[in-house]
């Protein structure tokens, strides 16, 4: 299969061809086409050329320009000309068995060329043109559709086609139910994280009908890792501290505390000290030492917030200056 849940594949039935060009499905398994009159290699015997030869012709030529010439928008004109042909065929044409199988292969060639034209959110609208609902649509066409969007990461877009195909009561004897059923389950709604629709489907009809028991238990075990590596995502453990990181935290944090609580204390005693010697002067070298504290420790200088209180500083160190030295130069003078 192909998909990023490419480990779980063949976990509940045969594997999925796995092709990583979407040019190359045209191969896979070797029965869904191949070149020439008796082109599919399933489509039944030579004689379907010779019961219908304008949609087969079509056939061969829409081969030939999507591998060979690799002109996507006419190899999708042929499919679209074969199909209008198959349409316009009488009543116990369009009942047989090759007659089906012939436009399946149409439908195949048509929906590769709208991929190789980046026209992959018009498939499912291109094929239900011709089928017309969605339970009609053959097993391996849906098998294609669900690779398609799941290459495109938009399985949302076949989420509801597929239930409501899986749910046909008829569809369930074809061959490509369970590989459809397998698809849904890995490369839809797991991805989508529908987890919980999944082991619904897996315990309801369409599981006993497309599983045995050994591969349902399977694929719940399946849905299971997947929740709980979902939940290790979600809810991730935090890491833990170095312990010598928080040694170093610790103290730091610690006596920074300790010394704003000294420096209030020693602002508050001086303040209140008015009645000591050089009650002015003691006040202002609080106040100066206090704005050092400030401006070092607790702030950035060089920050803009920071200019005020250096002029500050500066004014307080030109008066603390002046008070000191200020009778010194003046008796001298």
């Amino acid at each position: 299969m192909v998909s990023q849940n490419s480990q779980y594949t063949g976990a509940l039935c045969s594997p999925a061809p796995r092709r990583s060009c979407l040019r190359q499905w045209i191969f896979m398994d070797g029965h869904f086409l191949s070149r020439g009159c008796s082109a599919p290699a399933r489509l039944g015997s030579p004689a379907l050329c010779f019961s219908l030869p304008h949609g087969s012709g079509l056939l061969d030529s829409a081969i030939d320009l999507f591998i060979i010439r690799k002109d996507f928008p006419a190899a999708l004109a042929a499919c679209e000309g074969g199909l209008e042909s198959l349409a316009n065929a009488d009543e116990q044409e369009q009942h047989s068995s090759r007659h089906g199988e012939l436009k399946a292969a149409l439908c195949i060639v048509g929906i590769q060329a709208l991929a190789e034209l980046n026209r992959w959110h018009d498939v499912l609208t291109w094929v239900l043109q011709h089928y017309g609902e969605t339970e009609q649509i053959p097993a391996k066409i849906m098998q294609m559709c669900i690779l398609l969007y799941t290459k495109v990461a938009e399985q949302a877009a076949v989420q509801e086609a597929v239930r409501t195909w899986l749910r046909c009561s008829s569809n369930t004897s074809l061959s490509g139910y369970s590989s459809v059923a397998e698809l849904y389950i890995l490369h839809v709604l797991l991805p989508l994280g529908q987890t919980a629709q999944a082991k619904e489907l897996l315990k309801d009809g369409v599981g006993q009908v497309a599983f045995t028991e050994d591969q349902r238990q399977t694929a719940l075990t399946i849905l299971k890792n997947h929740d709980a590596k979902k939940m290790n995502h979600s809810y991730p453990r935090p890491e833990p501290v170095p312990v010598e990181a928080e040694k170093k935290v610790q103290p730091q944090g610690s006596m920074v505390r300790k010394l704003n609580a000294v420096m209030r204390l020693l602002y508050r005693g001086l303040s209140l000290a008015g009645v000591t010697a050089w009650p002015r002067f003691i006040h202002r070298t609080a106040v100066l030492l206090f704005l050092l504290y400030l401006l070092l420790i607790r702030m950035d200088p060089a920050l803009p917030s920071a200019y005020p209180w250096i002029l500050r500083l500066y004014g307080l160190w030109q008066q603390m200056w002046n008070a000191m030295f200020g009778p010194y130069y003046r008796a001298s003078s």
